[in-house]
C-alpha cells in the first residue's frame, strides 16, 4: 500500500512559479512511476507530466512543455512539480500519482494509487 500527499498549492497571480510536492510512504518507491494530473472544475483529470523511477523517461502534456518540470528524489520518496509561467486556465486541483511500472502512460485508469490533490488556482 502507498500513500501520496501533495503540498505547495496555493492562490497565485498568472505568470509566477509554484512547485508541488508529493512525498510517497510505504514500500519499494522506486518500483513506482511517479505522474502528476490535473482537473479543473467540471473537467476531466488530465495527465501533466511523468518520470519512470530513476528518471529516465520523462513525459510531459504539450501544454505545459517548457514550463514545467518534473523530478524525484527516491532517497526522500518524493516526487516534484515546478511550474512556472503560470496561465489562469491552469486552475485545477493537482494530483500525484504512483503507477507499479517502468514506463510512464498517460491514462488515468492504469494508475494504482492517488493521492487527494493540492489547489493550484491561478488568478488573473
Amino acid at each position: 500500500q502507498v500513500q501520496l500527499v501533495e503540498s505547495g498549492g496555493g492562490s497565485v497571480q498568472a505568470g509566477v512559479s509554484l512547485r508541488l510536492s508529493c512525498v510517497a510512504s510505504g514500500p519499494s518507491f522506486i518500483s513506482y512511476s511517479m505522474s502528476w494530473f490535473r482537473q479543473a472544475p467540471g473537467e476531466e483529470r488530465e495527465f501533466v507530466a511523468g518520470i519512470t523511477w530513476n528518471g529516465g523517461t520523462i513525459l510531459y502534456a504539450d501544454a505545459v512543455k517548457g514550463r514545467f518540470t518534473i523530478s524525484r528524489d527516491n532517497a526522500l520518496q518524493t516526487v516534484y512539480l515546478q511550474m512556472n509561467n503560470l496561465k489562469p486556465v491552469e486552475t485545477a486541483g493537482y494530483y500525484c500519482a504512483a503507477l507499479c511500472s517502468t514506463v510512464v502512460v498517460t491514462a488515468v485508469e492504469h494508475y494504482d494509487y492517488w493521492g487527494q490533490g493540492t489547489e493550484g488556482p491561478v488568478s488573473s
